[in-house]
């Protein structure tokens, strides 16, 4: 009887441990996800700024491309996390700005290309009217900036909408691709507090695996060799 008594009365502590255990994850990861977009605002923003001034009064508008890209979906029906990416492009774009949406990602985890199931997604569900281009054959985050590449050509803004991590990766592609490409880039509103807040620690673990493992492949630099190096060129996995 008293050991029951001592484990009823342990249960309350162990319950509060373990809640305290999941809010330290949570906050963990939220912690990195707001560091890593404020690296992207940190690196970007003065980029973004020259290219805002390039179109001052009296210019055309500002050229400005906002790459989604997909993540793996198996069936017809739009996955939450590419829901997700799509209002981060949304809520990225340049208010005044000849922007483009475009949508990346081929057939990785279903028979629809993921490009297609956002391009629709835009248009039907959340009202997009502008352009829109879809680059439906990338299998990978390396493969996505190499063939969006020939369609940002033109921008003078390139934001990347994905997740912090993701997108720091993704632009590290670009700056490995074409350097000159990554030097119009722009941080995307990627990061908002609480925002799918009991998903962000996955999402953390996925991302630091993908940035180490393109470490480790040469894809981008390491942290020893800061931007020194650019690294071999060659295939990611998905992120």
């Amino acid at each position: 009887m008293a050991g029951r008594r001592l484990s009823l009365s342990a249960a309350p502590v162990l319950a509060a441990a373990l809640a305290a255990a999941l809010a330290a994850v949570i906050a963990g990861a939220e912690a990195i996800s707001w560091r890593a977009a404020r690296r992207a605002r940190r690196e970007d923003s003065a980029r973004a700024d020259g290219a805002a001034r390039d179109a001052g009064p009296g210019a055309p508008p500002l050229r400005e491309s906002v790459v989604v890209l997909g993540y793996g979906n198996r069936g017809e029906v739009l996955n939450g996390v590419n829901r997700w990416r799509l209002r981060i492009a949304l809520r990225s774009m340049t208010p005044g700005a000849q922007t483009t949406l475009i949508a990346s990602g081929g057939a990785v985890s279903g028979a629809s290309a993921e490009a297609q199931l956002l391009a629709r997604h835009a248009r039907a569900v959340l009202g997009w009217e502008g352009p829109l281009l879809i680059e439906g054959r990338s299998r990978t985050t390396w493969e996505n900036i190499e063939q969006i590449i020939p369609l940002v050509e033109d921008a003078q803004r390139i934001v990347i909408a994905s997740s912090p991590l993701h997108a720091e990766r993704a632009r590290a592609f670009l700056q490995a691709q074409r350097p000159d490409l990554a030097a119009r880039l722009a941080p995307a509103a990627n990061h908002r507090f609480g925002e799918r807040m009991l998903w962000k620690p996955a999402e953390a673990v996925v991302g630091l695996e993908g940035l180490r493992r393109a470490r480790r492949d040469g894809q981008i630099p390491s942290r020893r060799a800061g931007r020194a190096g650019l690294g071999r060129a060659g295939p990611a996995r998905r992120g």
